[in-house]
């Protein structure tokens, strides 16, 4: 079953999210306490983004000001800077929190909310002002309620922590087969050559198997009988190369990682799959590896997480996320790097091992 696009995401589906609310009275703390966990999050390599609920309305712009003028006139106003930028946006503020925190999360490792104690699903920390007042009957999912001596930096980092190992564990993991290249090199469908009794595809269907929550095959052509009865996509039209599928696999499951294989690899084991999926860490988007430490990344096989999409989206193809900082790039353990040999053409074949190359069809 495909995950629900963000903009139907249902409300129950938001506990998987790594979304911590820091709830109080005014004047209980709670900046002053996102502001010393925030750097320490960050310091771990995590992009973090804090949402502020302010009752009394928002103070952004000066009036009289072009973007003002333009926000007052009825437009949704972007503000960019050298090294920011803020979006003001009308609309229904609830409806659009909703809307907001899960679009955020497609971007960002952890959402932390400063105030909105009524938000429903939300974890939430309370902290409790000098008076001590205890939080209102009407705040519910209180998971933590702290004191002024309490030590609540170390405390809500906690929170935070389990929260994102939680919605780690929440992400399904998917994998993706890719088998819509044209194989012009090759002079026949590559998924459908035979390696070790098996189909290419069958050997990466196998690769994986029992390792990730779903396979799922990507491209046209010709399914061989020993390849088992597995969701199937079509390749989107408005992309190249593996990004074809690699898309459709990551707009049909917007909300899963994705373990992406292209069918040219027959060498790419279960060891090896289950090496590239232990890689990912808290702050990472995606996993490209190494065959040596001064060789370039290999974008396939690699894992990539639900984060990854809007850099894919954007991206000529997969190899260029070698770049971005979220993306790991691990040296790939001795013996395993011929599990990455992709086999393009005729010639390639010789690399297989001595007697177990099948150059016939299915």
């Amino acid at each position: 079953m495909s995950e629900e696009c963000a903009e139907t995401m249902p409300l129950r589906c938001m506990n998987r999210l790594p979304i911590v609310a820091v709830c109080g009275y005014s004047g209980a703390g709670k900046t002053t306490v996102l502001s010393a966990i925030v750097p320490r999050l960050v310091a771990r390599g995590l992009h973090v983004t804090v949402v502020k609920h302010d009752a009394h309305g928002l103070d952004i712009d000066r009036a009289g000001k072009d973007s003002d003028r333009l926000f007052k006139a009825g437009a949704d106003v972007l503000i960019r800077g050298p090294d920011q930028r803020v979006l003001r946006q009308h609309g229904d503020a609830e409806a659009a929190l909703q809307t907001a925190l899960i679009e955020l999360s497609s971007r960002t490792d952890v959402i932390l909310l400063e105030g909105h104690k009524t938000t429903p699903v939300v974890p939430k920390v309370w902290l409790r002002g000098a008076d001590g007042a205890a939080p209102p009957s009407e705040v519910t999912g209180i998971v933590c309620d702290l004191a002024r001596t309490d030590d609540r930096e170390s405390i809500v980092l906690e929170v935070i922590e389990e929260r994102i190992e939680a919605a780690r564990r929440a992400t399904p993991v998917y994998a993706g087969i890719l088998i819509g290249g044209c194989s012009t090199r090759m002079g026949r469908p590559k998924h459908l050559l035979r390696h070790a009794g098996r189909t290419w595809a069958a050997c990466a269907v196998e690769a994986v198997a029992g390792q990730v929550d779903e396979v799922v095959l990507l491209g046209a052509g010709e399914i061989a009988a020993d390849v088992p009865r597995l969701e199937r996509l079509p390749d989107v039209t408005d992309a190249a190369g593996p990004l074809r599928g690699m898309l459709a696999a990551m707009r049909w499951a917007p909300f899963a990682n994705w373990l992406f294989l292209p069918c040219d690899t027959p060498l790419l084991d279960a060891p090896a799959a289950a090496w590239l999926l232990a890689q990912p860490r808290p702050g990472t988007w995606a996993v490209l590896p190494r065959r040596s430490a001064d060789a370039p990344a290999e974008p396939l096989a690699g894992w990539y997480g639900f984060r990854a999409r809007p850099l894919l989206e954007a991206a000529a193809g997969p190899s260029a996320l070698a770049s971005h900082p979220a993306t790991a790039q691990p040296v790939l353990p001795a013996g395993m790097a011929r599990g990455w040999d992709n086999l393009n053409g005729a010639t390639d074949l010789a690399r297989l091992p001595v007697g177990r190359a099948e150059s016939s069809a299915a």
